[in-house]
């Protein structure tokens, strides 16, 4: 019987309902909190990176810019924490649906340019139509520009959705292989293995990059537009 390599993907259901709010909801409960005065190491390490992560993705932003900092966190956490754990046994990860990616990109592609055309119109504008443009390309580049900036949101997801797919794949074509070569040849299953080991020390930090990509992105359309 033939298996659907796809079949991971499909969003897991209980009693006939989808429970992929409650797996979307399950990485911020993860997270640790202290109510007391002194964090613990765990807390600590935690809101380092938080910071270190913020200071250089915003260090070029203006004030409207940094208003978004805890949004842009908010995000990267999330997209990184649902990512790592989508690489445990039996587990679905969101973010390799594209409807999910784009229901991310969308809004916050949305709130960028929205934000250009209210504090600064004339630039935005202005990024329709290059400076010493010759008159008879006014109207080819208007329609390019127009084009690209609608691709903008669609780009963030896809770029989301086929680096996370893609790993998935390929971990289940190796482990798959390494499972059928264990009864015909064993040191072939232990070269499989270990390439199965590293490419999913390579996942785990494709995961985490993938997370700061999108963020990032998502602040560069900001920094545009601020």
């Amino acid at each position: 019987m033939n298996e659907n390599l796809f079949a991971s993907f499909t969003t897991p259901t209980l009693m006939g309902l989808p429970i992929v709010i409650l797996i979307i909801m399950l990485p911020s409960i993860l997270f640790p909190s202290s109510n007391r005065l002194t964090n613990n190491r765990l807390i600590s390490i935690q809101q380092w990176l938080l910071k270190l992560t913020s200071k250089q993705m915003l260090s070029t932003h203006n004030y409207e810019g940094q208003s978004w900092a805890l949004m842009l966190m908010s995000l990267i956490l999330f997209i990184g924490s649902t990512n790592l754990l989508g690489l445990l046994p039996h587990s679905f990860t969101p973010t390799t649906q594209l409807s999910m990616n784009l229901g991310m990109a969308i809004p916050l592609w949305a709130g960028t340019v929205v934000t250009g055309f209210r504090y600064k119109t004339k630039a935005s504008l202005a990024h329709f139509l290059p400076q010493g443009t010759p008159i008879f390309l006014i109207p080819m580049l208007v329609i390019i520009e127009t084009i690209s900036l609608f691709i903008q949101p669609m780009a963030l997801a896809v770029r989301l959705t086929a680096n996370i797919t893609a790993g998935h794949l390929l971990i289940h074509l190796i482990g798959g292989a390494t499972l059928v070569l264990m009864n015909i040849s064993t040191v072939t299953a232990l070269i499989t293995f270990i390439i199965l080991v590293l490419l999913t020390i390579l996942e785990f930090a494709v995961a985490l990059i993938q997370a700061y990509v999108f963020t990032l992105l998502v602040s560069l359309y900001l920094h545009d537009n601020t």
